[in-house]
């Protein structure tokens, strides 16, 4: 990858993981940065298509671009760091990490 693209993703994301807001400083594991749309997608390596995401999100996520949701059994879109509002998506409950406040995953 790019150094300036990669540059440009830390730095927009503040060294946060963009999916579950956990700064760098505070993860035992390196973040990295994930193809939002994967490449077998075919999703672009360009600016808008990439986050920096912590192992555990970057894991949990894999090239997937939508999930069954737990609840209702429906498959729903994951969560889109470019073009969702994570407050509106996800909150923080203490150290627990709460997603219920949409269906987006």
């Amino acid at each position: 990858m790019y150094l300036a693209l990669e540059r440009l993703v830390w730095r927009r994301a503040r060294s946060r993981c963009e999916y579950c807001q956990l700064p760098q400083a505070c993860s035992p594991l390196p973040h990295a940065i994930d193809h939002i749309i994967s490449r077998q997608h075919r999703g672009s390596t360009e600016a808008d298509n990439l986050a920096l995401a912590c192992f555990f999100c970057n894991s949990y996520k894999g090239p997937n671009i939508a999930g069954r949701n737990p609840q209702t059994g429906r498959m729903v879109r994951l969560f889109n760091p470019r073009t969702d509002v994570w407050g509106k998506h996800f909150a923080w409950d203490g150290p627990y990490l709460r997603d219920a406040r949409t269906p987006v995953a």
